[in-house]
């Protein structure tokens, strides 16, 4: 089983300008992949606004029965989020390598556009490795 269900990136307007799916049971299609970065983009931005913490910059765990949902934001504002099983250790050190990795490769990509979707191979390539190395990881824990 899976470790991680899928990666979500949003830009800081709640695009959703790449998503991966790697396996989860239930499969979404591209509507319900838009309406679940939407939803998070407005939850994130609702709880920075309604934190009783100064500086708070919005929810970065989300915890339910069936899936838990990380996410880091970067200084930009562009949003990355992984939905994995229940209760999976270290999602944060994966999403600052995923950002490592769209710094290396999306945005040093003389033909990539900001804020729109992602399409650079070795981006795609690199992503596969790191994913597949985190679940090797996971194994040996």
């Amino acid at each position: 089983m899976a470790a991680i269900y899928s990666l979500y990136i949003i830009n800081k307007s709640g695009g959703l300008i790449f998503y991966k799916d790697y396996g989860s049971a239930g499969r979404m299609d591209t509507n319900d992949s838009l309406r679940v970065a939407s939803l998070w983009h407005s939850m994130h931005a609702i709880s920075q606004q309604l934190s009783p913490t100064t500086g708070c910059s919005g929810i970065e765990l989300l915890e339910a029965d069936t899936f838990d949902l990380h996410c880091f934001q970067s200084l930009t504002g562009t949003k990355f989020f992984v939905v994995c099983e229940p209760g999976t250790q270290h999602m944060e050190s994966l999403l600052k390598v995923i950002y490592e990795l769209y710094t290396d490769y999306v945005l040093k990509n003389p033909f990539y556009e900001m804020e729109m979707p992602i399409r650079c191979e070795l981006f795609d390539i690199n992503l596969s490795q790191a994913v597949q190395k985190d679940r090797v990881a996971m194994l040996g824990r």
